[in-house]
């Protein structure tokens, strides 16, 4: 995915040059292109994050188009309050990258672990959220942004998962994404790079359940989730973000209020990594594994039908 970003990235530039990329010393080659062909579209910010910040502010201000590119780490979580009063508070069409979101970042420790981005920004006005689960939803997500007449933060991971999608997407903003067709009780609702994993799941196990895919988290399709709820029998959600105020929460809050519907919400729960290893050895620490997930959802299926 972080090579479709790059490509994308340099494709949106090219085609607008109101368009300035700043990064925070992140991304060395991952922007080489975007260097030969953008030269003058390119600012290294240095590990300063928040000053760059106030410089894609400032930017905006002039009539530009900023793309902050960092570690979800730092961007949004180090920076959440000039995002908050330089940004979302004037409405500026500033768009923050969060590259290396949820776990993926897992041998450098928890300080790179960004298990609360999604929490952290859906909470604050004028800021929308978008998380992409492959590089067709990435590219529709850039597109979204470059579009938005307000502050945008796109998380994606840093490991490829696979595709969900074999076609270029044609939605609107906040719209869901069916990613699987399925006529039974259960319907797994997920975002980002737990999509795939999700259908996998479903495909192994749960041959009648339905998928849909989330890559906008706000604003989002409130009627879709609704409607789902009011005929499934029991939803599941699955994110690689804590499940305190992330994308399960967006669901279960809305299905508190127009449907009686049981809502298991996997994800991380609340605590920190205790251990650092590969990406799949955290996944499997936080019950984000194939498996795990898949006797969870066996266990709330029995006790929900």
């Amino acid at each position: 995915m972080r090579s479709t970003f790059s490509k994308e990235i340099t494709r949106i530039a090219q085609a607008n040059d109101s368009v300035v990329l700043l990064t925070g010393d992140h991304g060395y080659a991952l922007f080489d292109e975007f260097r030969k062909h953008c030269p003058n579209q390119y600012i290294n910010a240095g590990i300063a994050e928040q000053n760059m910040i106030g410089v894609a502010a400032g930017l905006a201000k002039a009539g530009f188009r900023p793309f902050v590119y960092g570690l979800s780490a730092f961007v949004p979580i180090r920076v959440l309050e000039q995002i908050k009063i330089d940004l979302a508070h004037d409405s500026l069409p500033v768009v923050l990258i969060g590259d290396g979101a949820g776990l993926v970042y897992s041998h450098l420790g928890t300080s790179h672990q960004a298990i609360e981005d999604i929490a952290a920004t859906r909470a604050l006005a004028n800021l929308q959220v978008y998380s992409p689960a492959d590089r067709y939803e990435l590219t529709h997500c850039l597109d979204l942004s470059i579009k938005s007449q307000t502050t945008v933060y796109l998380r994606f991971g840093k490991a490829d998962r696979g595709d969900v999608h074999d076609r270029p997407i044609d939605a609107h903003l906040g719209d869901l994404l069916k990613v699987r067709e399925g006529a039974g009780p259960l319907v797994i609702l997920a975002t980002g790079s737990m999509t795939r994993t999700a259908i996998d799941i479903a495909d192994q196990e749960f041959s009648d359940a339905e998928v849909w895919s989330a890559p906008c988290i706000k604003p989002i399709n409130e009627l879709t989730i609704i409607a789902i709820a009011r005929r499934a029998s029991c939803i599941v959600c699955l994110e690689e973000h804590s499940i305190h105020a992330g994308f399960g929460s967006v669901v279960a809050e809305l299905v508190a209020q127009h449907a009686p519907t049981r809502v298991l919400r996997i994800g991380i729960e609340d605590r920190f990594s205790e251990t650092c290893g590969s990406y799949e050895y955290l996944l499997q620490e936080h019950g984000l594994d194939t498996f795990s997930i898949r006797k969870r959802i066996a266990d709330f299926v029995q006790v929900s039908l």
